[in-house]
């Protein structure tokens, strides 16, 4: 999920959580004594977790986990619930029944933690909302959907060759869908690596979603990991491309034409208000 950071990055609106996403609320009850003292905000153990082992697996830009320490996320966020991050599955903007005053089709998200070499994000998603088709240049990016039904389209680069080239022309480059599924929570987590996995992807949302982002290295347009967006064409469209294929084959396959900034990758962030991780 991202383009995605770039919307906080960039400043975008401010939306109070009170008509759009809100966390959990927790009763506060009164001791009976004279001394009360100062409570100490408690951390999810998953989520301390997640950050603490973050920090030891990615190494920064141009490196890429090891499976032991990919296997080892993975397991860590399998077992994460809405619940470690502060969300709900009761709260009013996961209801698909309930019209949420304000709401829109526009995505939201929020950044728990950003670092050089990892970033921490949640994407609000409401029924029907598109995080379109676009791209992680050099990144490994973990994908938890925590709450809702939701559809991911991926592909990777048939010749990932120079993929990340800024000066290499706009032109249709033919690629292999990896992943055309709808997805329901709670399911396992999605990786994608810098060439392979699916590292080009779109999400639409079915019902309403969380999805938490674990992203190394972060986007940074000064670093030169900046986001691209793509349109697909069936691969049919241009069959005498750079490899054969007969029709069946050919539904494997497509070719993404790089596009300008598309009005419905604009996103809208939001302070992060679920329990803060522990940096030490």
């Amino acid at each position: 999920m991202t383009t995605e950071t770039r919307a906080v990055d960039r400043g975008s609106i401010r939306i109070g959580h009170v008509n759009k996403v809100q966390y959990v609320k927790r009763d506060i009850k009164k001791r009976k004594c004279r001394r009360m003292k100062r409570s100490v905000p408690v951390v999810p153990m998953a989520l301390q977790e997640l950050f603490v082992s973050c920090r030891d697996v990615f190494k920064g830009p141009g490196t890429v986990p090891l499976p032991c320490d990919v296997d080892k996320l993975c397991r860590i966020l399998d077992n994460m619930k809405a619940e470690d991050v502060g969300l709900s599955s009761n709260l009013q903007f996961f209801n698909p029944n309930v019209q949420v005053k304000g709401s829109s089709s526009r995505v939201t998200c929020t950044t728990i933690y950003k670092c050089d070499n990892f970033s921490l994000c949640i994407f609000f998603l409401p029924a029907t909302g598109v995080i379109p088709l676009h791209n992680h240049p050099g990144m490994t990016v973990f994908s938890k959907l925590l709450l809702g039904k939701m559809h991911i389209k991926s592909y990777d680069w048939v010749d990932p060759t120079n993929t990340d080239d800024p000066a290499q022309p706009r032109q249709k480059r033919l690629a292999k869908l990896k992943a055309d599924t709808v997805f329901t929570s709670p399911c396992s987590t999605s990786v994608l690596y810098p060439t392979t996995g699916g590292n080009i992807h779109s999400f639409t949302a079915v019902t309403p979603c969380a999805v938490l982002d674990v992203i190394g290295p972060p986007y940074s347009m000064e670093d030169g990991r900046d986001c691209s967006y793509y349109k697909e064409h069936p691969y049919a469209s241009f069959p005498n491309g750079e490899v054969a294929l007969t029709e069946e084959e050919g539904e494997g396959y497509g070719w993404l034409e790089e596009i300008e900034v598309p009005e419905n990758s604009h996103m809208d962030g939001i302070e992060y208000l679920g329990p803060q991780i522990i940096d030490t």
